[in-house]
């Protein structure tokens, strides 16, 4: 199956964003978490808990490290990659982004599904 075609989305609350900070969008619908990494870098995840749907950027945000604990029940994800820590076997939906000229885009899958990952226990 192919991938759907990106509809790029420039994001104005992710313009002036700090490195080492973060910040909380809705981006063409979705609930979006765009992180300024301390190396320059910027990584876009979906913005609400996939434990119990808690808005992502009200967590502890440790840029050193870059794990993000979400305040609803201290569930731990390495900003990074999007993997969970604590607990293992989740992982955050991860949109694509681009920087040009100080402008960030965030990259909309355009097949009319919610990007959103959700924890399934086994």
């Amino acid at each position: 199956m192919a991938d759907a075609p990106l509809k790029w989305v420039e994001v104005p609350e992710a313009q002036d964003l700090w490195e080492g900070d973060l910040v909380d969008a809705e981006v063409d619908g979705e609930q979006v978490l765009i992180v300024h990494h301390l190396d320059g870098s910027f990584a876009a995840y979906q913005g609400l808990c996939p434990h119990q749907e808690v808005l992502l950027a009200d967590g502890k945000w440790d840029e050193e490290s870059a794990t993000l604990e979400c305040s609803g029940h201290a569930w731990q994800f390495d900003m990074r990659s999007g993997e969970g820590i604590n607990p293992a076997g989740c992982r955050l939906y991860q949109f694509p982004v681009e920087v040009t000229d100080g402008i960030v885009r965030i990259g909309i899958p355009q097949d009319e599904l919610v990007h959103y990952n959700r924890y399934q226990e086994a």
